[in-house]
């Protein structure tokens, strides 16, 4: 019925004529996953596949915005609407051949109509004929929304189509898995890059504004590291606790309480950490059960990190165990909430949560947004269409004088407004061009404010009864309240004032204009968010790099802002928080060669002291030029053709751009060779003439003997660090190499790769930094995704793997070395399939390995071992996912 009754009218994109292309292959399994940044023709894309199923169809969106654009794109761009024969619907209650809903109605009409009964909306829409459910954004899914969702997925002979422009990746575990066992694996992915190579997207920049808290602030976050300090010293010196974690059951007799210890070691190891920490002198026998010899290893030392694992079980877990001892656990939880280290059921001693609410919310971002929109204006003069989105509207402050300006002690719509308005007011030409003033504006879902003399603008589209206007105090702005049927209708009015220049800075919620806010003007966009996910940062930046076809020429400038901490090296968490969100997109570098990679590397950030001053500068002269963005997208995009996931091994950036050297299979100990090499051609030699007058001064015996004490003194710690690369993981290239080359073997043995052999590359690369990075290229999305997930869990310290291989060579055995690697759960689901995978690599790797199950008794004491060795040494790589365009 659909394949007949409309078409497609225009030319399609590379990406949706690539994926109709193989549309055949990636609805056999009766799932059509696609991932797309915004603006990339998502929704057109979604209308194709739903003509090409011809079933009857339920589309679900998360906002009635954006449930109205796919009705809005159908008859843009495949059918004109009185031409349409097609039975439609809006409401859920009375479903059509095409019913357009939202989640929420879907939840409200299980709930309400339905009575909770999944059985009865079952068949409710089986009766209706619905056989395919299209999920637009899916990761907007709340956990309430999931059973009627996995209700409909029952439905006969039932196709699932899912778009979204992120997966929930920075949920947890069990939500990403609930993700993908709704909408399928995902057939395509498409990337940032492609749709700006192909001009349907334009060239923008991310760049990072810093700010710096006051020193209320600052002696705020001082004090509480003082005091969590403190109270870990008092809990090693509080004797009564210390007496009741030695007649703790588990420490007594742990022969008796094994099950326990081996289902969670890290309690049982943080009891023996906390008893070494008092001095105690720990039985042998206890210690042999965690299969080590402290003759080579050591007891970590007792800090937060252990103290949480201790004092989490005993507080909140398993309390009620130990109710005859709750007067000593009642005075430590005291102790821990008298500081803040216990809120919510959770022990946290590094306060993340209240020192990360305090900068994320710090009052002086408030300034920072003033000084990028004066700096953007500066530069922009009356083509600005610039947007600032942030969490909250806070009316609290809506009737806030000048006077009283510094009483704002948060970040929201209306503080932003009254920071900027001031602004204006005590320097009209700080924005380019005459009476700026009426270029500032206000839009919300609950509040609207705009300069008095864009009212008769709005009079021109609205009747005079639609909406009513009045005088914010004594400012020449005026709030203007829409009624209920004209809300959608005004939304758009405030949209078309912005793209001709009424408006020029615009402030809302991310909850309205966040995501499905069509404005293709915006070059400057401000993210003031710090509640937003991942997945929402994403759609918020999508709103301002849509291309705008009236400017073919356009760049966008996305800020973001963050708060240092300069009581800690790196910023502190309101930058951590901040750059972890770019792993959600991808861009071009700062500095330096261009490339494109996703992830924070790419600016470049000191890894110790941040310099507010020194980086803004350094962000402003970058931003300064637009057009060295788009040359530089140029110049990246040349360089590869596809967006490639890869893994990176013991990351740890340096401050400077990633510029790649490819250095295929690459001995890792020549880099530290080299280093040695320079330190003994170029150091040393140094020091000793330098100090050769004194040397000699004291006789030719001492001279020898200070030329090879300097020598020892200096190569020292690069020697070390370079043994130990080398007797633990050998050449780490080659070792990595393959390991992917089993996990690459196992993955097509069992046809969860079926691109053919000849088609992949398998890459492992070397980064000036030190980083090894491992690529699969060849393969599709879904493979890629597949493979480095697999090489992730491989390299990550052993937690709780079912399977685990030992890997030591004589080196590692000689020197007290071992290294674990847990099996992937792909193939730890049976003796079977996890014997497959250490064949493959007893033949790659080495014979000399051992495969243990560790369900068993013996098995979890290995386990145990394993863990423990991680734990103490931080052994093992620190491994990072990304994606780079290559």
């Amino acid at each position: 019925m659909l394949k007949e009754a409309f078409q497609f009218i225009y030319p399609w994109r590379t990406y949706q004529e690539r994926f109709l292309k193989d549309f055949q292959d990636h609805i056999a399994d009766d799932h059509l996953h696609v991932v797309a940044p915004p603006g990339s023709g998502k929704t057109v894309l979604g209308l194709e596949m739903m003509r090409r199923v011809d079933k009857c169809t339920l589309v679900l969106a998360p906002t009635i915005t954006i449930r109205n654009q796919w009705e809005e794109r159908m008859f843009e761009c495949f059918i004109e609407q009185e031409k349409c024969t097609i039975p439609l619907s809006r409401n859920i209650k009375k479903p059509a051949h095409i019913t357009f809903a939202t989640y929420q109605s879907l939840h409200a009409f299980a709930k309400n109509e339905m009575e909770g009964d999944m059985e009865r909306v079952l068949n409710f829409f089986a009766q209706a004929g619905i056989k395919n459910i299209v999920l637009d954004e899916a990761h907007h899914l709340k956990n309430e929304w999931w059973k009627p969702l996995f209700a409909l997925k029952e439905l006969p002979e039932c196709t699932i189509t899912a778009l979204t422009a992120t997966p929930p990746y920075d949920s947890d575990q069990a939500e990403i898995a609930k993700y993908f066992q709704l909408c399928g694996p995902i057939d395509i992915e498409i990337s940032v890059p492609e749709l700006v190579k192909e001009g349907n997207l334009c060239a923008h920049q991310d760049y990072i504004y810093f700010s710096e808290p006051d020193a209320a602030q600052i002696e705020y976050i001082l004090d509480y590291r003082v005091k969590a300090k403190a109270v870990i010293d008092e809990l090693v010196q509080n004797s009564e606790f210390g007496s009741f974690i030695i007649n703790l059951p588990v420490y007594k007799t742990p022969g008796k309480h094994l099950e326990i210890i081996y289902k969670d070691p890290n309690f049982y190891i943080a009891s023996l950490v906390y008893l070494n920490a008092r001095g105690y002198k720990i039985p042998k026998v206890k210690i042999d059960l965690l299969g080590v010899d402290l003759t080579q290893e050591k007891l970590p030392t007792f800090n937060q990190e252990w103290a949480e694992k201790l004092l989490q079980p005993l507080l909140v877990d398993g309390r009620e165990d130990h109710y005859e001892d709750e007067e000593v656990l009642a005075t430590v939880e005291k102790t821990l909430r008298k500081v803040g280290a216990f809120d919510k059921k959770r022990v946290n001693f590094k306060g993340e949560q209240q020192l990360y609410k305090s900068l994320a919310q710090s009052p002086n971002k408030l300034k920072s947004i003033r000084e990028v929109i004066d700096f953007e204006s500066a530069q922009m003069g009356e083509n600005l269409r610039a947007v600032i989105l942030t969490d909250y509207v806070r009316k609290e402050f809506i009737d806030t004088s000048t006077e009283a300006l510094d009483t704002i002690n948060k970040l929201g719509v209306i503080p932003i407004f009254h920071h900027l308005r001031y602004s204006l007011e005590q320097h009209p030409g700080r924005w380019q061009g005459k009476d700026k003033l009426e270029k500032l504006a206000v839009l919300t879902g609950t509040i609207i404010i705009v300069h008095k003399t864009l009212v008769a603008q709005i009079t021109e589209t609205l009747d005079s009864d639609d909406f009513t206007h009045d005088a914010l105090g004594e400012t020449v702005f005026v709030i203007v309240r829409p009624r209920e049927k004209v809300k959608s209708q005004m939304v758009s009015l405030m949209t078309a004032l912005f793209t001709d220049g009424h408006i020029e800075v615009l402030v809302g919620t991310a909850a309205l204009l966040g995501e499905g806010w069509d404005a293709p003007a915006i070059n400057t966009l401000v993210l003031a968010s710090y509640v937003s996910s991942f997945v929402m940062s994403n759609q918020m930046r999508g709103r301002a790099i849509r291309v705008q076809p009236s400017n073919p020429d356009k760049v966008a400038s996305i800020w973001h802002l963050a708060c240092i901490d300069p009581t800690i090296d790196g910023g502190g968490e309101d930058v951590i928080k901040l750059t972890r969100r770019f792993d959600a997109f991808c861009g071009v570098s700062l500095e330096g060669t261009p490339f494109i990679e996703n992830g924070a590397e790419r600016f470049a950030l000191p890894t110790t002291i941040l310099e507010k001053e020194v980086l803004n500068s350094k962000m402003c002269t970058l931003a300064g030029n637009r057009g060295a963005i788009q040359q530089r997208w140029e110049q990246a995009i040349g360089t590869g053709k596809l967006l490639v996931r890869e893994l990176k091994l013991d990351f740890k950036p340096k401050g400077k751009p990633l510029q790649k050297n490819s250095v295929y299979y690459k001995d890792a100990v020549k880099y530290g060779v080299l280093q040695l090499g320079a330190l003994l051609t170029i150091t040393v030699p140094e020091i000793i003439i330098n100090n050769a007058g004194a040397y000699f001064s004291r006789g030719m015996g001492f001279f020898i003997f200070a030329v090879l004490g300097t020598a020892a003194m200096v190569l020292a710690p690069k020697t070390y660090k370079t043994l130990v690369l080398y007797l633990k993981y050998g050449r780490v290239d080659k070792l990595v190499y393959k390991i992917g080359q089993v996990v690459l073997k196992n993955l097509r043995e069992q046809y969860y790769i079926t691109t053919q052999l000849e088609a992949l590359k398998l890459g492992v690369e070397y980064l000036p930094n030190g980083a090894v990075s491992c690529f699969l290229t060849g393969a599709t999305a879904k493979e890629e995704i597949l493979f480095v997930k697999c090489m992730e869990e491989l390299l990550t310290p052993i937690d709780n793997a079912r399977y685990m291989i030992e890997q030591s060579g004589w080196w590692q055995r000689k020197f007290g070395f071992a290294n674990y690697y847990p099996v992937p759960e792909l193939f730890a689901g049976n003796k079977k399939d996890a014997s497959l995978f250490f064949n493959f690599w007893r033949i790659y790797i080495s014979e000399n390995a051992r495969l243990t199950f560790t369900r068993t008794k013996e098995g979890r004491k290995r386990l145990l071992k394993a863990r423990f060795h991680y734990l103490n040494t931080k052994g093992g790589f620190k491994t990072k996912t990304s994606a780079i365009w290559r």
